[in-house]
């Protein structure tokens, strides 16, 4: 692959503007090459001038000879790091532009410096933001930290006063005990001792009053002092200063460095041999270092605050996430941010953080990854710059680039490691392997058993609708009398499968093209890396479900048609309940098995849909619910299900539930609920953001219930006023649908565009696309006037035309899809947003600046 395609596919698609424009500078350099082409004589033969260079020996290798007077003279550029305003850059200076040519190469080169200085410029900015970030969870890492230790030492810290008094008096008595028991020969002198001195006792002394303690008494450093093998950095470690007010808590004194005259080996040297008379018991005085007050000034003057201080200034971010706060929230009822430590509150707060850090780490990895893409460019375009004009300016650029912000900053590297030291400690238990899975998640790879199985499937399904169309067409069963009565019940119940069917074909053709298109969905949609679907993946369920549903219905017909089988009518009609059952164990089945992630997060959008306005609406809930609009057919099979097997009319093979006024009311009703989701969501949006465009998209949701109500009034009692008024207000909600699908979602028909009447910046090269896309909408929104004006197509069963409309209405939905997050994606690259917004457990309520 060459490097301009592979530059291309490791882009951050947010950031394609800020990369620097390899192909562009391509094009600068091929006018360069195409110049020299014209200008050179037709008769010279092109030869590689390194067969013409003087041959530099086969031993003498890695060793370059010193720059001659001539190689600086012919130098072809000159780079200059500069600083305007502020801004770090580079200004190249092309020596050669008298020469023939040069002055294509003079315009290359102040491409290549706006370039650089783009790049720079963009880089610098992220760095800027990540590190304020980064100031951020350091004060979100303390609050975790003081809140860990509330909930872990409810009762707070062990008391050192306590501690301390009962230490000293514990030594105090074994004092008196020593000095009854200890001989006057084995006493230490009274000028340097108070206590009896011996470094065994005195050891056994503490480790018997307080094993857990390190620390002793000033009153003991002077026993500690005749012992040979205690090293000064022992006797340090263990000295701490009792203050002589006795409310006082104890300080420990600071101690820097304590020397020593004499070794403390275990072999005395000859000089220590003749000085001392006590055989090397007796130690010369220990000198304290001069700073010791200068260090305890400057500990107490930049001495952090007490951990659990902090928890006077932190409350828990107020965020209405749950069905309780939005609905304190609306009654302005003032939710609890005050902290309670409790095991669940840090569990939560833990997962926050640790979901913070995951996103931290993965801005900081595509940080890194531009920087590295972006100089292997630089590198690569100059190498190309040097191998068409023959110059060498490859390397003094190169340098300059190294040398650069770009190049030499190394926040980034130190921020990685730091945030991969934290996460490890504190978030996967020192596990190592665990933290790094958690922080780079290993991208899919393409399975082959996956691609296998789809064509497997692909191949069954194919083969079972060929057997169904011949089992139908050789024992004519069209021409049955039973014909109709079949269409009006089994044809609804296998026909939910088909439209979940269809659907997830559109919606494997919408991966496949987004995807191919670099539309960024898995971000868009807040897919966890290395759980989302791919296009295989989806074509392989949904061909798993429809030789499922295939199967079914054969076995069905071969149940029916079969003379010994005939009489069990109640068992044969049991099939499509008992897939449906399937299905819904499966996306409930809490087990790790068939894409447990994708079904949780499915299971997620659709209860956040249900309970609209009590859920912070987010692009995937309300994503999922113009899906559901469009399968409002699916959702009246379901309704369909309830009748005919709650009633029993499966047992007689008979379709009562049309003289059913309960489930004529609930038609009304399930014809409009997707649409009512979506117009709870608008009203959610317009009070979480104050954005009328909301409440307008309310608007129209609610026209298209009253239309959709009205064309369901009319499919059922068929009068002329229901006629009138389902035809007027189907007009209405068709006409507003299809303005705010082309003109909003989709971004286009902007007479004002660089593209007339589309949009600035389109993914797909082909502009009639989009045309043909506008005109398809137009034409399928229609569709839905088929029910208002009775258009059959070759006398086709009511119940195969609203089977066929349905398919249409699912077919115009997935062209929406595309172009609906090709409008989102462009919208992302123009803000460069190519991260999530993580919300923060704490919230620092006190303003520091403003105490100070």
């Amino acid at each position: 692959m060459k490097f301009g395609k592979e530059f291309a596919s490791q882009m951050i698609p947010e950031w394609q503007e800020a990369y620097m424009n390899y192909n562009f500078l391509k094009t600068l350099l091929k006018e360069i090459h195409l110049f020299k082409q014209r200008t050179n004589k037709p008769n010279n033969l092109r030869r590689n001038q390194t067969l013409f260079r003087a041959f530099s020996g086969l031993t003498h290798f890695g060793r370059h000879s010193p720059k001659t007077p001539s190689d600086v003279e012919n130098q072809a550029i000159l780079v200059n790091n500069v600083n305007r305003n502020g801004v770090e850059g580079s200004e190249t200076t092309f020596l050669m532009a008298g020469d023939e040519g040069g002055e294509y190469e003079l315009v290359y080169f102040r491409r290549l410096d706006d370039e650089f200085n783009k790049v720079i410029a963009f880089y610098k900015s992220k760095v800027e933001e990540v590190m304020k970030e980064a100031g951020v969870l350091n004060k979100q890492m303390e609050a975790l930290i003081a809140f860990r230790v509330k909930v872990e030492h409810p009762n707070g810290w062990v008391n050192s006063l306590e501690e301390t008094k009962t230490l000293a008096s514990d030594v105090a008595t074994a004092r008196a005990e020593l000095l009854a028991a200890t001989p006057s020969s084995a006493r230490c002198s009274t000028q340097h001792l108070s206590l009896p001195c011996s470094a065994a006792h005195s050891l056994s002394i503490v480790r018997r009053t307080n094993p857990s303690s390190t620390l002793l008494p000033k009153s003991l450093l002077p026993c500690f002092s005749n012992i040979p093998d205690l090293r000064a950095e022992q006797v340090m470690s263990m000295s701490f200063q009792y203050s002589s007010d006795p409310g006082l808590s104890p300080s420990r004194v600071p101690v820097d460095v304590i020397e020593e005259e004499s070794s403390s080996n275990s072999e005395p040297s000859d000089e220590s041999s003749d000085d001392d008379n006590n055989d090397g018991k007796e130690m010369k005085p220990i000198k304290i270092n001069q700073e010791i007050e200068e260090s305890r000034k400057n500990e107490t003057r930049f001495k952090k605050p007490a951990p659990l201080a902090i928890l006077q200034n932190v409350k828990f971010n107020s965020v209405q996430a749950t069905p309780r706060s939005t609905i304190k929230g609306f009654l302005n009822f003032p939710n609890q941010t005050d902290l309670k430590f409790t095991k669940d509150n840090l569990k939560k707060v833990e997962n926050q953080l640790m979901k913070a850090f995951v996103e931290f780490y993965h801005k900081l990895r595509l940080l890194k990854s531009y920087s590295f893409l972006n100089i292997m460019a630089f590198s690569k375009i100059m190498k190309k710059y040097d191998k068409i004009t023959s110059r060498s300016a490859s390397k003094s650029y190169m340098k300059m680039v190294d040398f650069s912000y770009l190049g030499s900053s190394d926040e980034v590297s130190k921020l990685m490691e730091r945030v991969e030291v934290t996460f490890i400690k504190h978030f996967s238990n020192s596990n190592r392997s665990k933290g790094m899975n958690i922080l780079r998640p290993k991208r899919k790879s393409e399975q082959h058993r996956v691609t296998f199985s789809m064509g497997f499937l692909v191949g069954c399904t194919i083969a079972l609708i060929l057997a169904l169309i011949l089992i139908v067409r050789a024992r004519k069963i069209l021409d049955k009398e039973g014909r109709v009565l079949y269409m009006e019940t089994m044809f609804p119940l296998y026909s939910l499968f088909g439209f979940i069917v269809l659907h997830m074909l559109i919606y494997a053709g919408n991966i496949y093209f987004w995807r191919r298109y670099q539309v960024n969905y898995s971000f868009i949609f807040g897919f966890k890396q290395g759980t989302e679907l791919r296009y295989r993946e989806v074509l392989l369920l949904g061909f798993c479900l429809s030789v499922l549903a295939l199967a079914s219905i054969l076995a069905n017909l071969d149940m029916e048609m079969n003379p010994v089988t005939h009489d069990y009518k109640a068992i044969t009609e049991l099939l499509p309940l008992g897939l449906v059952v399937l299905v819904v164990v499966i996306m409930l089945c809490p087990l790790n098995i068939i894409y447990q992630s994708s079904r949780y997060f499915l299971l997620v959008c659709l209860f956040h849909s249900i309970l609209a306005p009590l859920y912070k609406v987010t692009l995937p809930d309300f994503w999922l619910a113009d899906q559901l609009t469009s399968q409002v057919q699916a959702l009246r099979s379901l309704e369909f299900y309830i009748c005919y097997y709650g009633w029993g009319d499966y047992k007689h093979r008979q379709n009562s539930c049309g003289e059913s006024d309960v489930f004529n009311t609930f038609s009304f009703i399930i014809a409009g609920v997707p649409y009512w989701w979506r117009l709870l969501q608008c009203l959610r949006r317009l009070y979480d953001e104050k954005d009328a465009m909301h409440g307008y998209n309310g608007v129209k949701f609610f026209l298209t219930i009253v239309a959709v109500c009205a064309r369901t009034a009319y499919t059922l009692q068929r009068g002329t006023s229901w006629w009138f008024i389902a035809l007027i207000t189907s007009i209405a909600a068709t006409i507003l649908s299809m303005y705010w699908d082309i003109v909003l979602d989709w971004g286009l028909l902007q007479h004002k565009s660089k593209n007339r009447w589309l949009r600035d910046k389109l993914l797909i090269p082909h502009k009639s696309v989009y045309f043909v896309a506008i005109a398809l909408n137009l034409l399928l929104r229609l569709a839905w006037m088929q029910t208002v004006l009775n258009i059959t197509v070759f006398s086709l069963n009511g119940q195969t035309m609203t089977v066929l409309v349905a398919s249409l209405e699912i077919i115009r939905r997935g062209v929406w899809n595309f172009f609906r997050l090709e409008n989102e994606h462009l919208n992302n690259v123009g803000k460069f947003r190519a991260f999530k917004t993580v919300p923060l457990p704490f919230n620092y309520d006190v303003d520091e600046d403003k105490d100070e």
